[in-house]
C-alpha cells in the first residue's frame, strides 16, 4: 500500500468540533503521512484553519495548511506564513481560491504561481509546497493546453509537489502525468481521492468542479433510489477499484477528501487490503 494522506475542513460550531475530533480519532489508526486542513469552502475567509492545525499538530499528526492568494494583500499572506512558521509546519498546500465573499478585488497576487513564488520569497524552503492539479482541466481554464501550461509555471515557481482534483477517470490521470513528464517536470503528482458518501452530493461538487462521474457509475446509482446502503457499498467498491488501478500504475501516494467524515473513506481502505 502506498502512503496516504486526508484532507479536513476547520470547524466552526461546537457539533463540527466534536464531529472532527471522531474523525481524526478513528482515521488517526491509518497513519496517514500527513493532514491538510482547507482555508475555507467557497472563498469564505480564514477563521479557524490555525487554530485547528494546532490542535492536530498537538495531536501528533503533522498537518499542512491550506493557502490563498485570492482576495488577499502581501502583507495578509506573509503573516500567515509567519503564523504557520511558529505553529511549526513544514508543509503548505498553495492555491489560488476563491474570492471570498462580499470581495471585489482579486488581491495583490493573482495566480497560484504567484503564490509559491511569494512563498519562496518569503520562507526559502522551509515548506514543502503542494500545489493543485487538474487531470479533467480546471473548469476555469480556457483550453488543456493553457491548462498544463498554468501547472508547470506552478512548478517552476518552485513547487514540491501536486496534489489532483478529484476524479473517477484514472485514464484522465494517466494522461495528465504523461503531459506533465513530457513537458519536463518530474514531481509527485497525487491523486485526490473522494469516496462517495451520498451520491446527489456528489454530483453537485463534479458539476462545479468540473469532475467527471462515468455515466455507468451515474446509470447505476440512480437505480439504486433511495437504498443509501447500497450507494454507499457500490461507491466504496468503485473508489477503491480506482485506487487500485492508480497504485498499480504508479501513483506515489492517495489524498483522500473525507470531508470530516471517517467511515466513506474507511470503508474504501479496507476494500483495498
Amino acid at each position: 500500500m502506498v502512503p496516504i494522506s486526508f484532507e479536513f475542513y476547520p470547524p466552526k460550531t461546537a457539533e463540527q468540533h466534536a464531529q472532527l475530533d471522531r474523525t481524526v480519532g478513528k482515521l488517526r489508526a491509518e497513519n496517514p503521512e500527513y493532514v491538510s486542513v482547507t482555508f475555507g469552502a467557497g472563498g469564505s475567509t480564514l477563521s479557524h484553519t490555525p487554530e485547528t492545525i494546532q490542535k492536530l499538530r498537538a495531536s501528533g499528526l503533522d498537518s499542512a495548511p491550506h493557502i490563498t492568494c485570492m482576495g488577499g494583500s502581501r502583507e495578509e499572506i506573509r503573516g500567515l506564513l509567519k503564523l504557520y512558521r511558529a505553529l511549526g509546519a513544514k508543509r503548505l498546500v498553495a492555491l489560488r481560491g476563491d474570492l471570498p465573499s462580499g470581495m471585489v478585488s482579486a488581491g495583490e497576487l493573482r495566480y497560484a504561481d504567484e503564490l509559491v513564488q511569494f512563498i519562496r520569497e518569503e520562507t526559502g524552503d522551509h515548506f514543502h509546497v503542494e500545489v493543485a492539479a487538474y487531470p479533467e482541466m480546471h473548469p476555469q481554464a480556457r483550453d488543456a493546453h493553457v491548462d498544463l501550461r498554468n501547472f508547470v509555471g506552478k512548478v517552476r515557481a518552485g513547487a514540491n509537489g501536486a496534489i489532483t482534483q478529484y476524479f473517477y477517470n484514472a485514464d484522465a490521470y494517466f494522461r495528465f502525468v504523461d503531459d506533465v513528464r513530457r513537458a519536463g517536470i518530474d514531481i509527485p503528482i497525487v491523486p485526490g481521492i473522494m469516496p462517495i458518501q451520498n451520491f446527489s452530493q456528489i454530483r453537485r461538487f463534479s458539476d462545479l468542479c468540473g469532475a467527471e462521474i462515468p455515466r455507468w457509475v451515474t446509470q447505476r446509482m440512480l437505480a439504486y433510489g433511495d437504498d443509501a446502503d447500497s450507494v454507499r457499498a457500490f461507491g466504496a467498491e468503485v473508489v477503491a477499484q480506482l485506487c487500485r488501478r492508480l497504485v498499480e500504475g504508479g501513483a506515489p501516494s492517495l489524498h483522500f477528501y473525507t470531508l470530516n467524515l471517517s467511515k466513506p473513506t474507511m470503508n474504501v481502505l479496507a476494500q483495498l487490503r
